[in-house]
Protein backbone atom coordinates (compact mmCIF):
# COMPACT_ATOMS: atom_id res chain seq x y z
CA UNK A 1 0.00 0.00 0.00
CA UNK A 2 2.92 2.00 0.75
CA UNK A 3 6.65 2.99 0.43
CA UNK A 4 8.31 -0.28 0.45
CA UNK A 5 8.25 -1.22 4.43
CA UNK A 6 10.03 1.58 5.68
CA UNK A 7 8.38 3.88 8.59
CA UNK A 8 8.08 7.36 8.96
CA UNK A 9 8.99 9.41 11.65
CA UNK A 10 6.24 12.06 11.12
CA UNK A 11 6.86 14.76 13.18
CA UNK A 12 5.08 16.81 14.99
CA UNK A 13 2.92 19.35 12.77
CA UNK A 14 4.54 22.81 13.71
CA UNK A 15 1.05 24.09 14.95
CA UNK A 16 0.57 21.27 16.79
CA UNK A 17 -3.56 22.41 16.44
CA UNK A 18 -5.64 19.56 14.33
CA UNK A 19 -7.00 17.17 16.50
CA UNK A 20 -6.36 15.11 13.62
CA UNK A 21 -2.70 15.31 13.31
CA UNK A 22 -2.05 13.06 16.26
CA UNK A 23 -3.58 10.08 15.26
CA UNK A 24 -2.52 7.04 13.52
CA UNK A 25 -3.40 7.55 10.24
CA UNK A 26 -5.08 4.60 8.02
CA UNK A 27 -3.75 2.06 5.79
CA UNK A 28 -5.39 2.12 2.33
CA UNK A 29 -8.47 0.61 0.74
CA UNK A 30 -9.52 -1.30 -2.34
CA UNK A 31 -12.58 -1.92 -4.26
CA UNK A 32 -13.01 -3.94 -7.20
CA UNK A 33 -15.60 -5.37 -9.71
CA UNK A 34 -16.30 -7.84 -12.10
CA UNK A 35 -18.41 -8.17 -15.18
CA UNK A 36 -20.64 -5.23 -14.73
CA UNK A 37 -22.12 -2.51 -17.34
CA UNK A 38 -21.04 0.96 -15.40
CA UNK A 39 -17.32 -1.38 -13.62
CA UNK A 40 -15.88 2.22 -13.19
CA UNK A 41 -19.01 4.20 -11.65
CA UNK A 42 -19.34 1.08 -8.81
CA UNK A 43 -15.47 1.47 -7.90
CA UNK A 44 -15.56 5.23 -7.52
CA UNK A 45 -18.76 4.83 -5.31
CA UNK A 46 -16.95 2.35 -3.59
CA UNK A 47 -13.85 4.20 -2.78
CA UNK A 48 -15.92 7.05 -1.55
CA UNK A 49 -17.11 4.69 1.40
CA UNK A 50 -13.65 3.77 1.61
CA UNK A 51 -12.07 7.38 1.67
CA UNK A 52 -11.76 7.22 5.52
CA UNK A 53 -8.77 4.82 4.74
CA UNK A 54 -6.71 6.96 2.58
CA UNK A 55 -7.58 11.04 1.71
CA UNK A 56 -3.52 11.30 0.03
CA UNK A 57 -4.51 9.82 -3.55
CA UNK A 58 -7.03 7.75 -5.26
CA UNK A 59 -7.03 5.71 -8.87
CA UNK A 60 -9.16 3.40 -10.82
CA UNK A 61 -8.11 0.74 -13.86
CA UNK A 62 -10.83 -0.20 -16.07
CA UNK A 63 -10.84 -3.20 -19.43
CA UNK A 64 -12.57 -2.50 -21.67
CA UNK A 65 -11.73 -6.23 -23.56
CA UNK A 66 -8.66 -4.81 -25.17
CA UNK A 67 -7.14 -2.21 -23.29
CA UNK A 68 -6.54 -1.08 -19.92
CA UNK A 69 -7.73 2.55 -18.77
CA UNK A 70 -5.86 3.72 -15.78
CA UNK A 71 -6.89 7.30 -14.06
CA UNK A 72 -4.64 7.89 -10.82
CA UNK A 73 -4.76 11.18 -8.94
CA UNK A 74 -3.73 13.63 -5.77
CA UNK A 75 -5.96 14.11 -3.81
CA UNK A 76 -9.98 12.76 -2.61
CA UNK A 77 -12.10 10.38 -4.67
CA UNK A 78 -14.82 13.11 -4.90
CA UNK A 79 -12.36 15.73 -6.10
CA UNK A 80 -11.35 13.34 -8.92
CA UNK A 81 -13.84 10.49 -9.96
CA UNK A 82 -16.99 12.48 -9.40
CA UNK A 83 -17.51 13.59 -13.01
CA UNK A 84 -18.76 11.94 -16.16
CA UNK A 85 -15.95 13.05 -18.46
CA UNK A 86 -13.82 11.22 -16.00
CA UNK A 87 -15.72 7.91 -15.64
CA UNK A 88 -16.00 7.74 -19.34
CA UNK A 89 -12.28 7.75 -19.93
CA UNK A 90 -12.60 4.66 -17.88
CA UNK A 91 -14.64 1.67 -20.22
CA UNK A 92 -15.55 -1.67 -19.73
CA UNK A 93 -17.00 -3.97 -17.55
CA UNK A 94 -14.50 -4.84 -14.92
CA UNK A 95 -12.45 -2.25 -12.79
CA UNK A 96 -10.09 -1.98 -9.55
CA UNK A 97 -9.52 1.43 -7.64
CA UNK A 98 -7.27 2.20 -4.60
CA UNK A 99 -7.64 5.02 -2.47
CA UNK A 100 -4.08 5.24 -0.38
CA UNK A 101 -1.95 6.55 2.67
CA UNK A 102 1.20 6.67 2.38
CA UNK A 103 3.65 5.09 5.03
CA UNK A 104 6.91 6.73 4.23
CA UNK A 105 7.98 9.23 1.48
CA UNK A 106 6.19 11.46 -0.62
CA UNK A 107 2.90 11.48 -1.95
CA UNK A 108 3.95 11.49 -5.63
CA UNK A 109 1.73 10.30 -9.22
CA UNK A 110 4.00 7.19 -9.60
CA UNK A 111 3.18 6.07 -6.18
CA UNK A 112 -0.59 6.37 -6.81
CA UNK A 113 -2.40 2.75 -7.24
CA UNK A 114 -3.39 0.76 -9.11
CA UNK A 115 0.09 0.38 -10.54
CA UNK A 116 0.36 -1.67 -13.78
CA UNK A 117 2.54 -4.08 -15.86
CA UNK A 118 2.62 -5.44 -19.02
CA UNK A 119 3.46 -8.79 -18.90
CA UNK A 120 4.24 -11.56 -21.69
CA UNK A 121 1.17 -13.00 -20.77
CA UNK A 122 -1.02 -9.67 -20.63
CA UNK A 123 -1.44 -6.58 -18.25
CA UNK A 124 -1.62 -7.02 -14.52
CA UNK A 125 -2.99 -4.10 -13.02
CA UNK A 126 -2.52 -4.31 -8.49
CA UNK A 127 -4.10 -2.57 -5.92
CA UNK A 128 -2.70 -3.40 -1.93
CA UNK A 129 -3.89 -2.57 1.18
CA UNK A 130 -1.15 -3.06 4.06
CA UNK A 131 2.75 -3.36 4.23
CA UNK A 132 5.40 -5.94 3.04
CA UNK A 133 7.69 -6.52 5.75
CA UNK A 134 10.15 -7.90 3.09
CA UNK A 135 10.12 -5.54 0.92
CA UNK A 136 12.69 -3.41 1.06
CA UNK A 137 14.58 -6.62 1.04
CA UNK A 138 13.19 -8.19 -2.50
CA UNK A 139 13.44 -4.85 -4.37
CA UNK A 140 17.02 -4.21 -3.61
CA UNK A 141 17.12 -8.11 -5.10
CA UNK A 142 15.33 -7.66 -7.71
CA UNK A 143 17.49 -4.05 -8.91
CA UNK A 144 20.45 -6.41 -8.95
CA UNK A 145 18.94 -8.46 -10.88
CA UNK A 146 17.81 -6.28 -13.61
CA UNK A 147 14.39 -4.78 -12.93
CA UNK A 148 13.75 -1.37 -12.80
CA UNK A 149 11.51 0.50 -10.84
CA UNK A 150 9.37 2.97 -11.57
CA UNK A 151 7.53 3.96 -7.99
CA UNK A 152 8.67 3.21 -4.33
CA UNK A 153 5.86 1.02 -3.40
CA UNK A 154 5.72 -2.14 -2.02
CA UNK A 155 2.81 -3.06 -4.58
CA UNK A 156 5.52 -2.19 -7.41
CA UNK A 157 7.51 -5.28 -6.05
CA UNK A 158 4.34 -7.76 -6.68
CA UNK A 159 4.16 -6.64 -10.30
CA UNK A 160 8.52 -7.47 -10.56
CA UNK A 161 8.08 -11.01 -9.03
CA UNK A 162 5.21 -11.71 -11.30
CA UNK A 163 7.32 -10.28 -14.43
CA UNK A 164 10.11 -12.42 -13.32
CA UNK A 165 7.82 -16.05 -13.06
CA UNK A 166 8.32 -18.21 -15.89
CA UNK A 167 4.79 -19.44 -15.41
CA UNK A 168 2.76 -19.05 -18.50
CA UNK A 169 -0.29 -17.91 -17.02
CA UNK A 170 -0.74 -15.00 -14.56
CA UNK A 171 -2.39 -16.03 -12.25
CA UNK A 172 0.24 -18.52 -11.73
CA UNK A 173 2.76 -16.13 -11.87
CA UNK A 174 0.68 -13.79 -9.28
CA UNK A 175 0.70 -17.01 -6.50
CA UNK A 176 4.34 -17.13 -7.01
CA UNK A 177 4.91 -13.50 -6.47
CA UNK A 178 2.44 -14.36 -2.93
CA UNK A 179 5.13 -17.02 -2.05
CA UNK A 180 7.78 -14.71 -2.19
CA UNK A 181 6.47 -11.83 -0.40
CA UNK A 182 5.92 -11.62 4.07
CA UNK A 183 3.85 -8.78 6.07
CA UNK A 184 0.47 -7.82 5.64
CA UNK A 185 -1.48 -7.40 2.62
CA UNK A 186 -5.07 -7.63 0.75
CA UNK A 187 -4.91 -7.56 -2.69
CA UNK A 188 -7.08 -7.43 -5.51
CA UNK A 189 -5.87 -7.35 -9.20
CA UNK A 190 -7.04 -7.15 -13.10
CA UNK A 191 -6.03 -9.42 -15.62
CA UNK A 192 -7.49 -9.24 -19.67
CA UNK A 193 -10.22 -12.31 -18.22
CA UNK A 194 -10.06 -12.20 -14.21
CA UNK A 195 -10.18 -10.01 -10.94
CA UNK A 196 -8.42 -11.90 -8.44
CA UNK A 197 -8.64 -11.08 -4.62
CA UNK A 198 -5.43 -12.30 -2.06
CA UNK A 199 -5.12 -11.83 1.45
CA UNK A 200 -2.46 -12.89 4.07
CA UNK A 201 -1.68 -16.09 5.32
CA UNK A 202 -2.57 -14.17 9.03
CA UNK A 203 -5.58 -12.08 7.79
CA UNK A 204 -3.84 -9.38 9.20
CA UNK A 205 -5.74 -6.67 6.62
CA UNK A 206 -9.52 -7.17 5.80
CA UNK A 207 -11.21 -8.07 2.40
CA UNK A 208 -14.44 -9.44 1.33
CA UNK A 209 -16.71 -10.66 -1.06
CA UNK A 210 -19.73 -8.93 -2.66
CA UNK A 211 -22.43 -9.25 -5.61
CA UNK A 212 -24.05 -6.57 -7.49
CA UNK A 213 -26.64 -7.67 -9.41
CA UNK A 214 -24.95 -10.85 -10.60
CA UNK A 215 -21.30 -8.80 -10.00
CA UNK A 216 -19.03 -9.86 -8.03
CA UNK A 217 -17.03 -7.52 -6.11
CA UNK A 218 -14.31 -7.23 -3.79
CA UNK A 219 -13.12 -4.39 -1.32
CA UNK A 220 -11.52 -4.28 2.07
CA UNK A 221 -14.82 -3.19 4.08
CA UNK A 222 -18.52 -4.13 3.96
CA UNK A 223 -19.88 -0.39 3.86
CA UNK A 224 -18.40 -0.22 0.64
CA UNK A 225 -20.56 -2.64 -0.38
CA UNK A 226 -23.57 -0.49 1.47
CA UNK A 227 -23.18 2.72 -0.46
CA UNK A 228 -23.85 0.61 -3.68
CA UNK A 229 -26.83 -1.40 -2.54
CA UNK A 230 -24.41 -4.55 -3.25
CA UNK A 231 -24.61 -7.86 -0.87
CA UNK A 232 -21.98 -9.04 1.02
CA UNK A 233 -21.47 -12.65 0.52
CA UNK A 234 -19.12 -13.78 2.87
CA UNK A 235 -15.30 -12.31 4.27
CA UNK A 236 -12.14 -13.67 1.88
CA UNK A 237 -10.26 -15.92 4.11
CA UNK A 238 -7.07 -15.84 5.88
CA UNK A 239 -4.17 -17.21 2.79
CA UNK A 240 -6.91 -17.05 0.47
CA UNK A 241 -6.91 -16.23 -3.10
CA UNK A 242 -10.16 -16.11 -5.25
CA UNK A 243 -10.30 -15.81 -8.45
CA UNK A 244 -13.16 -14.21 -10.80
CA UNK A 245 -14.05 -14.85 -14.19
CA UNK A 246 -16.75 -15.53 -16.75
CA UNK A 247 -16.99 -19.01 -15.12
CA UNK A 248 -17.33 -17.83 -11.52
CA UNK A 249 -15.67 -17.25 -8.38
CA UNK A 250 -13.05 -19.96 -7.79
CA UNK A 251 -10.95 -20.23 -4.37
CA UNK A 252 -7.68 -21.96 -3.04
CA UNK A 253 -5.26 -21.89 -0.61
CA UNK A 254 -1.76 -21.88 -2.67
CA UNK A 255 0.14 -20.84 0.87
CA UNK A 256 0.87 -22.48 4.44
CA UNK A 257 -2.63 -22.16 6.53
CA UNK A 258 -2.21 -20.27 9.68
CA UNK A 259 -4.04 -19.46 12.43
CA UNK A 260 -6.14 -15.90 11.77
CA UNK A 261 -4.85 -13.01 13.61
CA UNK A 262 -6.84 -10.03 12.20
CA UNK A 263 -5.64 -5.90 13.10
CA UNK A 264 -7.46 -5.40 15.99
CA UNK A 265 -7.17 -1.70 15.18
CA UNK A 266 -9.65 -2.53 12.50
CA UNK A 267 -12.08 -2.45 15.60
CA UNK A 268 -10.59 -0.12 17.60
CA UNK A 269 -10.14 2.98 14.84
CA UNK A 270 -9.66 2.23 11.21
CA UNK A 271 -12.45 0.65 9.93
CA UNK A 272 -16.03 2.63 10.09
CA UNK A 273 -18.60 2.13 12.46
CA UNK A 274 -21.30 1.03 9.86
CA UNK A 275 -18.94 -2.08 8.70
CA UNK A 276 -18.84 -5.64 9.74
CA UNK A 277 -15.55 -7.00 9.77
CA UNK A 278 -14.80 -10.88 10.78
CA UNK A 279 -18.34 -11.83 11.26
CA UNK A 280 -18.41 -8.19 13.67
CA UNK A 281 -19.78 -5.06 13.96
CA UNK A 282 -17.19 -2.55 14.19
CA UNK A 283 -19.60 -0.18 16.05
CA UNK A 284 -20.50 -2.82 18.39
CA UNK A 285 -17.15 -3.60 18.82
CA UNK A 286 -15.70 -0.06 20.04
CA UNK A 287 -19.32 0.40 22.58
CA UNK A 288 -18.17 -2.87 23.80
CA UNK A 289 -14.84 -1.22 24.89
CA UNK A 290 -16.25 1.41 26.42
CA UNK A 291 -18.15 -0.14 28.71
CA UNK A 292 -15.32 -2.78 29.41
CA UNK A 293 -13.37 0.73 30.42
CA UNK A 294 -16.05 1.44 32.47
CA UNK A 295 -15.50 -1.51 34.63
CA UNK A 296 -11.69 -1.24 34.73
CA UNK A 297 -11.30 2.47 34.93
CA UNK A 298 -14.75 4.01 36.98
CA UNK A 299 -14.63 7.98 37.73
CA UNK A 300 -16.48 9.99 39.97
CA UNK A 301 -17.54 12.51 37.40
CA UNK A 302 -20.61 14.29 35.93
CA UNK A 303 -20.53 13.52 32.50
CA UNK A 304 -19.28 11.57 29.85
CA UNK A 305 -17.50 13.63 26.91
CA UNK A 306 -15.93 11.84 23.19
CA UNK A 307 -13.42 13.24 21.28
CA UNK A 308 -15.03 13.70 17.84
CA UNK A 309 -15.50 11.21 16.17
CA UNK A 310 -12.85 8.58 16.79
CA UNK A 311 -14.34 8.83 20.77
CA UNK A 312 -18.09 8.49 19.98
CA UNK A 313 -19.04 4.78 20.21
CA UNK A 314 -16.87 4.15 22.82
CA UNK A 315 -18.05 6.96 24.88
CA UNK A 316 -21.65 5.46 24.25
CA UNK A 317 -20.59 2.72 25.76
CA UNK A 318 -19.03 3.82 28.82
CA UNK A 319 -21.70 6.06 29.65
CA UNK A 320 -24.21 3.50 29.76
CA UNK A 321 -22.14 1.21 31.87
CA UNK A 322 -22.01 3.71 34.37
CA UNK A 323 -24.87 5.23 34.05
CA UNK A 324 -23.82 8.87 33.52
CA UNK A 325 -25.13 10.71 30.82
CA UNK A 326 -23.41 11.10 27.27
CA UNK A 327 -22.77 14.45 26.43
CA UNK A 328 -21.40 16.48 22.84
CA UNK A 329 -18.58 18.37 24.88
CA UNK A 330 -16.60 18.95 21.81
CA UNK A 331 -18.34 20.43 18.60
CA UNK A 332 -16.79 19.12 15.53
CA UNK A 333 -16.93 21.33 12.24
CA UNK A 334 -17.07 19.04 9.53
CA UNK A 335 -16.63 21.61 6.63
CA UNK A 336 -12.74 23.04 7.22
CA UNK A 337 -10.39 21.79 4.33
CA UNK A 338 -7.00 21.09 4.94
CA UNK A 339 -5.55 24.06 3.32
CA UNK A 340 -6.54 26.65 5.55
CA UNK A 341 -3.69 29.70 5.63
CA UNK A 342 -2.53 30.06 9.02
CA UNK A 343 0.29 32.52 8.45
CA UNK A 344 1.21 33.97 11.91
CA UNK A 345 1.37 32.06 15.17
CA UNK A 346 -1.53 34.09 16.48
CA UNK A 347 -3.62 32.91 13.73
CA UNK A 348 -2.10 29.23 14.33
CA UNK A 349 -2.98 29.36 17.98
CA UNK A 350 -7.03 30.08 16.84
CA UNK A 351 -6.66 27.37 14.06
CA UNK A 352 -7.81 24.42 16.60
CA UNK A 353 -11.56 25.98 16.69
CA UNK A 354 -12.03 26.15 13.24
CA UNK A 355 -12.45 22.05 12.94
CA UNK A 356 -13.08 21.12 17.02
CA UNK A 357 -14.64 23.15 19.68
CA UNK A 358 -15.67 22.88 23.41
CA UNK A 359 -19.54 22.95 23.82
CA UNK A 360 -19.41 24.97 26.97
CA UNK A 361 -23.06 24.23 28.10
CA UNK A 362 -22.06 21.10 28.64
CA UNK A 363 -18.46 21.37 30.03
CA UNK A 364 -18.38 24.32 32.42
CA UNK A 365 -18.38 23.39 35.76
CA UNK A 366 -18.11 19.41 35.33
CA UNK A 367 -16.20 16.83 36.22
CA UNK A 368 -16.04 15.71 32.52
CA UNK A 369 -14.90 11.81 31.45
CA UNK A 370 -13.34 12.40 27.86
CA UNK A 371 -13.50 9.66 26.09
CA UNK A 372 -10.81 8.53 22.89
CA UNK A 373 -9.63 5.60 21.20
CA UNK A 374 -5.99 6.22 21.78
CA UNK A 375 -3.08 8.76 22.43
CA UNK A 376 0.29 8.66 19.77
CA UNK A 377 2.27 10.80 20.64
CA UNK A 378 -0.36 12.83 22.99
CA UNK A 379 0.40 16.43 21.97
CA UNK A 380 -2.79 16.77 20.50
CA UNK A 381 -4.38 15.16 24.05
CA UNK A 382 -2.59 18.29 25.67
CA UNK A 383 -4.35 20.60 23.19
CA UNK A 384 -7.81 19.02 24.42
CA UNK A 385 -7.28 19.24 27.67
CA UNK A 386 -6.22 22.84 27.32
CA UNK A 387 -9.80 23.10 25.36
CA UNK A 388 -11.91 21.65 28.39
CA UNK A 389 -10.15 24.02 30.91
CA UNK A 390 -10.73 26.94 29.00
CA UNK A 391 -14.32 26.07 28.96
CA UNK A 392 -14.34 25.76 32.55
CA UNK A 393 -14.30 21.83 33.06
CA UNK A 394 -13.64 21.51 37.16
CA UNK A 395 -11.84 18.39 36.28
CA UNK A 396 -10.91 16.15 33.65
CA UNK A 397 -10.71 12.46 33.58
CA UNK A 398 -9.01 11.01 30.28
CA UNK A 399 -10.24 7.12 29.56
CA UNK A 400 -8.69 5.60 26.16
CA UNK A 401 -10.42 2.72 24.77
CA UNK A 402 -7.79 0.96 23.78
CA UNK A 403 -4.24 -0.01 25.73
CA UNK A 404 -0.91 2.14 25.65
CA UNK A 405 0.52 2.28 22.15
CA UNK A 406 4.29 1.53 23.17
CA UNK A 407 5.75 -0.44 19.74
CA UNK A 408 5.39 0.93 16.07
CA UNK A 409 3.83 -1.04 12.94
CA UNK A 410 5.07 -2.66 10.29
CA UNK A 411 2.07 -3.53 8.51
CA UNK A 412 0.00 -0.57 7.23
CA UNK A 413 -0.26 1.71 9.86
CA UNK A 414 1.52 4.94 9.94
CA UNK A 415 2.95 4.79 13.48
CA UNK A 416 5.99 7.18 14.52
CA UNK A 417 9.06 5.79 15.65
CA UNK A 418 8.69 4.29 18.68
CA UNK A 419 11.00 6.82 20.84
CA UNK A 420 8.15 9.10 19.84
CA UNK A 421 5.12 7.29 21.22
CA UNK A 422 3.74 8.49 24.26
CA UNK A 423 3.32 5.01 25.73
CA UNK A 424 7.35 4.13 24.82
CA UNK A 425 8.92 7.17 26.29
CA UNK A 426 6.67 7.95 29.96
CA UNK A 427 4.17 5.59 32.53
CA UNK A 428 1.11 5.89 33.38
CA UNK A 429 1.92 9.34 35.69
CA UNK A 430 4.00 11.13 33.79
CA UNK A 431 1.53 10.70 30.94
CA UNK A 432 -1.09 11.78 32.97
CA UNK A 433 1.00 14.88 34.10
CA UNK A 434 2.32 15.63 30.18
CA UNK A 435 -1.80 15.88 29.02
CA UNK A 436 -2.86 17.68 32.14
CA UNK A 437 -5.82 15.14 32.97
CA UNK A 438 -6.42 14.83 36.13
CA UNK A 439 -6.69 10.96 36.38
CA UNK A 440 -5.78 8.88 33.18
CA UNK A 441 -6.71 5.15 32.58
CA UNK A 442 -6.13 3.16 29.28
CA UNK A 443 -8.45 -0.05 28.36
CA UNK A 444 -5.90 -3.37 29.26
CA UNK A 445 -5.11 -6.03 26.78
CA UNK A 446 -6.77 -8.39 28.58
CA UNK A 447 -10.13 -5.83 28.39
CA UNK A 448 -9.78 -5.42 24.44
CA UNK A 449 -10.19 -9.12 24.10
CA UNK A 450 -12.54 -9.29 26.60
CA UNK A 451 -14.56 -6.92 24.54
CA UNK A 452 -14.69 -8.88 21.64
CA UNK A 453 -16.01 -11.72 23.14
CA UNK A 454 -12.59 -13.81 24.41
CA UNK A 455 -12.16 -14.44 28.17
CA UNK A 456 -8.77 -12.58 27.70
CA UNK A 457 -5.70 -12.77 25.49
CA UNK A 458 -4.72 -16.37 24.76
CA UNK A 459 -0.37 -15.65 24.91
CA UNK A 460 0.63 -19.27 23.01
CA UNK A 461 -1.62 -18.05 20.35
CA UNK A 462 -3.10 -14.88 19.91
CA UNK A 463 -6.56 -14.33 18.73
CA UNK A 464 -5.34 -10.85 17.10
CA UNK A 465 -2.51 -8.81 15.28
CA UNK A 466 -2.02 -6.40 18.28
CA UNK A 467 1.81 -6.05 18.67
CA UNK A 468 1.33 -1.69 18.91
CA UNK A 469 -0.16 -3.17 22.24
CA UNK A 470 2.43 -6.01 23.18
CA UNK A 471 5.26 -5.76 21.07
CA UNK A 472 4.86 -9.40 19.80
CA UNK A 473 5.00 -9.28 15.84
CA UNK A 474 3.43 -12.17 14.21
CA UNK A 475 5.74 -12.02 11.04
CA UNK A 476 9.26 -11.73 10.31
CA UNK A 477 10.21 -8.39 10.01
CA UNK A 478 12.88 -8.68 7.29
CA UNK A 479 13.59 -5.04 6.70
CA UNK A 480 14.07 -3.87 10.13
CA UNK A 481 16.95 -6.45 10.40
CA UNK A 482 18.54 -5.42 7.14
CA UNK A 483 21.59 -3.35 6.34
CA UNK A 484 21.90 -0.34 8.54
CA UNK A 485 21.05 3.10 6.30
CA UNK A 486 20.12 1.25 3.55
CA UNK A 487 16.48 2.57 3.64
CA UNK A 488 16.59 5.06 0.67
CA UNK A 489 13.77 4.25 -2.02
CA UNK A 490 14.23 6.55 -4.62
CA UNK A 491 17.41 8.61 -6.05
CA UNK A 492 14.62 10.87 -8.43
CA UNK A 493 12.48 13.90 -6.50
CA UNK A 494 10.01 15.25 -8.31
CA UNK A 495 8.06 18.91 -7.93
CA UNK A 496 4.52 18.34 -6.07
Amino acid sequence: MGEASAIASNAPNEAGLDLAEDRLREHCGVFGIFNHPDAAAIVALGLHALQHRGQEAAGIVAYDGVRFHSERRQGLVGDHFSNAATIDRLPGRAAIGHVRYSTTGETILRNVQPLFAELEAGGLAVAHNGNLTNGLTLRRELIRGGAICQSTSDTEVVLLLAARSRRSRIVDRFVEALAEIEGAYALVALTNKKLIGARDPLGIRPLVLGELDGSPILCSETCALDIIGAKYVRDIENGEVVVIDSEGVKSFFPLPRLPARPCIFEYIYFARPDSIVGGRSVYDARKAMGAELAREAPADADVVVPVPDSGVPAAIGYARACGLPFELGIIRNHYVGRTFIQPTQSIRELGVRMKHNANRAVVEGKRIVLIDDSIVRGTTSVKIMQMMREAGAREVHFRISSPPIAYPDFYGIDTPERDMLLAARMDLEEMRRFVGADSLAFLSVDGIYRAMGYPGRDARQPQFTDHCFTGDYPTRLVDQLGEPGRQQLSLLAEAS
